[in-house]
Order: structure tokens, then C-alpha cells, then sequence
């Protein structure tokens, strides 16, 4: 079964992006910012990181930094799932190591459209 970290400050969003994994099959952890989720990769990789950017504590693109320079951190597929769509923080995340965007607001066919592209929907 996969497994999903979902980084975000807000708890709603975390909601709504776990409801959409569950149902797609994909187990999910959950942490309120990048510090948190650094602390939750040097003990577990996630075959996938939703990430935000803007975040108190470490923000996502600081989080992705430390995640790629890890032990097994280049095995998770990292989704930003973030407001900033200009092309200098595209092209910051993808520098970074980003494998994907999904611009908010999403709905459950953007996040699957983007799981499906990335090969990371469980076999049926």
C-alpha cells in the first residue's frame, strides 16, 4: 500500500487531502509544517510528500531541501500543492527536487489526475 505524508498549516487542507488519498487507497500521515516533517522522514520515507510551501517553523521549500539531502529522501514523489504558481517558485521547487505541482484550490480529479500521472495509484 502507498503511503502519503501531507505537509500544510492547515488543518483543513491536511483533511481534504487525506480524504482524497484514502479513497484512492493511500495511507496518510500528516504534519503542520517542514520541521515536523523532517522529524517524520528520518524515521519513515513516504512513497509521497504533498507539500505546501508557505508554512511557519521550516516552509516547503526548505523542507524539500533537507528531505532530498536525507538517507532514501530521493525515493518520495514530492507534489507541491501550493498558491505560488509563478515560474521563479516553479522553477525553485523543481531545482529543489519536485516532481509535480497541483495548484490550490484542487478538487479529488486534480489530485488523482497528478497521482495517476506520477504512476502512484494503487493497482486495482
Amino acid at each position: 500500500m502507498k503511503s502519503c505524508l501531507i505537509v500544510d498549516d492547515s488543518a483543513v487542507i491536511r483533511k481534504i487531502i487525506r480524504q482524497n488519498l484514502e479513497s484512492f487507497g493511500i495511507t496518510c500521515n500528516e504534519a503542520e509544517n517542514g520541521a515536523v516533517a523532517k522529524s517524520f522522514c528520518e524515521t519513515e520515507t513516504p512513497d509521497i510528500v504533498m507539500l505546501d510551501w508557505n508554512m511557519p517553523v521550516m516552509n516547503g521549500l526548505e523542507f524539500l531541501q533537507q528531505l532530498r539531502a536525507m538517507t532514501n529522501g530521493d525515493k518520495p514523489v514530492v507534489i507541491f500543492c501550493t498558491t505560488e504558481n509563478d515560474m521563479d517558485h516553479i522553477h525553485k521547487a523543481l531545482a529543489a527536487g519536485a516532481n509535480d505541482f497541483i495548484m490550490k484550490p484542487f478538487d479529488r480529479d486534480i489530485i488523482h489526475g497528478k497521482l495517476e500521472q506520477n504512476n502512484l495509484l494503487p493497482a486495482e
